[in-house]
């Protein structure tokens, strides 16, 4: 029968804490094994082993080894964890810095204040013989209607000065904007992005950072084209 090495703590070369060690972070809880649980029972079945079939050592370093990979595992879980927790942080720091400043989203709403001007963009995936703007109100009456013409594929910048087609100055608040391109002969509405001033920001653990837009609301912060 081989031997089993008999050194002070053979438990420290396989990566396994000691019962000291383990005794300073707290029992384990009533589900789960913990390294004294697992030793008892190894003892416990040393013990009450067959004398004619003795647990080899191979055996018994196995059950270690594999015990130790499941505590690796663990602590690899909580270093994620750890890890995420700092990236959270950091992005909580960044955000603080987007407060104030323009970003361009993928809204189709705009705030109109006094003195203000309403700005979007929109992509063409191809040339455009017509482009279309329409501003309505809330109540989706027609506001002010501004043919851009021709426009290549690409990126196309708006903007609305607040004149009504009447050539009146409209009172504040939010207008609906939509814009469409006339594509293969077919009349297709286009996504509208606008410019807002990010007035707030939030940060949670099941939506990300979000951005309160000037009037608009949240927006997630993925969807964000461009920072100003």
């Amino acid at each position: 029968m081989s031997n089993i090495g008999t050194q002070e703590n053979p438990f420290e070369g396989l990566g396994l804490s000691t019962s000291q060690a383990s005794s300073n972070r707290g029992t384990n809880k009533a589900d789960e094994l913990g390294l004294n649980d697992f030793l008892k029972l190894m003892v416990t079945q040393l013990n009450n082993q067959d004398p004619f079939k003795p647990m080899e050592n191979g055996d018994f370093l196995s059950q270690v080894a594999q015990f130790g990979s499941v505590t690796g595992l663990e602590q690899l879980n909580q270093n994620f964890e750890t890890l995420a927790a700092s990236i959270t942080s950091g992005q909580a720091l960044q955000a603080g810095s987007l407060v104030g400043r323009e970003v361009l989203a993928p809204v189709d709403t705009g705030n109109l204040t006094p003195g203000s001007t309403l700005r979007g963009r929109v992509e063409l995936e191809q040339s455009s013989p017509e482009v279309m703007v329409r501003v309505t109100d809330q109540a989706g009456r027609l506001v002010r209607e501004m043919p851009l013409g021709a426009a290549q594929a690409g990126a196309l910048d708006f903007s609305w000065d607040g004149i009504d087609d009447a050539g009146q100055p409209s009172p504040p608040g939010l207008y609906n904007i939509r814009v469409s391109a006339i594509q293969d002969d077919r009349q297709l509405d286009l996504q509208t992005q606008m410019f807002a001033q990010v007035e707030s920001v939030n940060l949670s653990g099941s939506n990300g950072l979000t951005l309160n837009l000037a009037g608009l609301g949240p927006v997630s912060f993925n969807n964000v084209q461009q920072i100003f």
